[in-house]
């Protein structure tokens, strides 16, 4: 069971947060930055839509939680903005439900508790031409991908949200299209890295009180001890907060 010591961090979202521990994934990144200081907690579900994460809303977050989250990464909209398909069927959302979806789950989010904080990531870009030659499907487009991300930094500013804007992010490198996803949609080893790298830096300028900087978390259990690494000079050492793996000179295993 979580207890009240270490802030909880839940990254809510579709495949973009359930694949977020593979690939060098961005919560894989996330989690090994808050080692021992936060707990990250994914609630991932690959295809959905924003009316899909409506309505299971209540079961994920329950307003009577006895532990609620400190922060909670949202994602959803690549699913939503793909072309209607003339059955009826499929993920599309309407931009304007999309928005008053995303509306719905910040304001739900934000009444869990007075120090629950809330950050939004937006729909990133697409390499269509991949998605068609590894995937085979259609109706995923970049201008769809734009307008969705769009609406969702504009609704952000609206509800003073902190929104990461992996959208621009991601095309601000010269060779996104070719290096930052393994099918043209799912980040690959290196837009992971470009996401988290935004992500923590949208945490370390936010004015979140207390402050979810990992620099600014306790350790769990780092006080000094008899039982730590003893350096050559025969003096213990406490490695709980130096940099994985540690240095071999400490003999570590």
């Amino acid at each position: 069971m979580f207890g009240p010591g270490r802030p909880l961090f839940l990254l809510f979202g579709s495949s973009i947060v359930q694949g977020s521990f593979i690939n060098e994934g961005w919560g894989a990144i996330l989690a090994h930055t808050y080692a021992r200081k936060a707990d990250i907690i994914l609630r991932g579900y690959s295809g959905w839509n924003s009316r899909r994460a409506l309505e299971v809303l209540n079961k994920v977050f329950p307003q009577d939680g006895v532990v609620q989250p400190s922060l909670v990464i949202v994602y959803f909209g690549g699913n939503d903005s793909i072309k209607p398909h003339p059955s009826g069927l499929g993920p599309h959302v309407p931009l304007l439900e999309y928005v008053d979806n995303m509306r719905k789950i910040a304001m739900h989010l934000k009444g869990l508790s007075e120090k629950t904080r809330v950050m939004f990531l937006n729909t990133p870009p697409v390499n269509e031409e991949q998605i068609h030659v590894v995937l085979g499907l259609t109706g995923r487009t970049n201008e769809g991908s734009r307008v969705y991300s769009e609406a969702l930094l504009k609704l952000s500013k609206e509800l003073g949200i902190k929104c990461v804007d992996i959208w621009t992010a991601i095309q601000q490198r010269d060779d996104w299209m070719t290096t930052c996803f393994t099918d043209g949609i799912h980040l690959s080893s290196e837009g992971n890295k470009l996401v988290a790298k935004e992500i923590l830096k949208g945490i370390e300028e936010a004015d979140w009180e207390p402050s979810l900087r990992s620099s600014s978390l306790p350790i769990e259990f780092g006080d000094d001890s008899i039982y730590d690494h003893v350096s050559q000079d025969g003096k213990t050492v406490n490695v709980s907060d130096l940099e994985f793996p540690p240095p071999a000179r400490l003999g570590s295993t």
